[in-house]
């Protein structure tokens, strides 16, 4: 059973899940080694809050209560947990490190989680101590919205981690949906064309971002590819493009795109930049 949860990565992503596992009455510890990024987080959870009690869709007191859930730490040696989710960069050399490191200091039992989106699970599972305990807890941004969480398993994975992050995800109010470990998992893998087929059409010069944006979410969807990938982040959208393109074997269909590479050289990530297929 998890009580507390240690969660890695205190940038938007890691944020979010920290959050969205306070106000489902977890006790979380946000770890960064940046106490700068700790202090921001910090901002934006209790700024995210304060939105939600000026909607009436929360108490002021049961605001006061999630944030006094969540402890901020910067030493490792704090990161005492039964479940910890990592959300920090996508290099798999690091994302080990940290976990090997945490295995030290936690219990035998503590299953790790990793939050990458497209990084081989088993590759970094096979280099962790006690591999059976590590599989892919998948969240999508925004954490605290978003009901999707891919549950990711490897050959490793024994039943009773899988087990016990789908159940931690349900607890959540997460929607889990188990899959094997395969190249960009289930979501990144359908969603490549959304993204990709818009890119050429741009690199064609046959229309522009906004109207394919309006005509798709004309047609249902919720955000057209350009909002969506400025959402994401341009930085992370196309990482996960290169991944899976090298994962399959780099087919024509699959080809990163040149505009995305560009605006992410540029450093027109989205949102988070303030500029990206949109100025924000």
């Amino acid at each position: 059973m998890v009580r507390t949860i240690c969660v890695c990565g205190a940038g938007t992503m890691g944020s979010g899940i920290a959050q969205a596992a306070a106000q489902h009455n977890f006790h979380v510890i946000l770890y960064d080694v940046n106490e700068g990024m700790l202090n921001k987080a910090r901002s934006a959870m209790e700024s995210n809050l304060q939105t939600l009690v000026q909607k009436n869709k929360l108490t002021a007191e049961a605001g006061n209560g999630i944030m006094s859930r969540i402890q901020f730490a910067s030493d490792t040696n704090d990161c005492l947990a039964d479940l910890v989710i990592e959300a920090i960069v996508e290099k798999p050399e690091i994302k080990v490190s940290l976990f090997n490191q945490l295995s030290e200091v936690n219990h035998g039992d503590v299953v790790f989680a990793t939050n990458t989106s497209s990084l081989s699970v088993t590759e970094i599972a096979k280099k962790v101590v006690n591999p059976h305990r590590v599989a892919g807890m998948h969240f999508f941004n925004p954490a605290t919205i978003m009901k999707l969480v891919e549950v990711v398993a490897t050959p490793f994975s024994n039943q009773e981690t899988i087990d016990l992050i789908t159940e931690t995800a349900r607890q959540m109010d997460k929607t889990p949906v188990l899959c094997q470990d395969a190249p960009g998992f289930i979501v990144n893998h359908v969603a490549r064309p959304y993204y990709l087929e818009a890119l050429k059409l741009i690199e064609q010069g046959v229309t522009d971002f906004n109207t394919i944006d309006t005509l798709m979410e004309a047609s249902g969807f919720k955000m057209g590819p350009f909002r969506l990938m400025d959402l994401i982040g341009n930085d992370i959208n196309y990482a996960v493009s290169c991944q899976v393109y090298d994962a399959l074997g780099k087919p024509d269909r699959l080809q990163p795109s040149r505009i995305q590479k560009e605006k992410v050289e540029k450093g027109e990530l989205g949102r988070k930049s303030g500029i990206g297929y949109y100025e924000y």
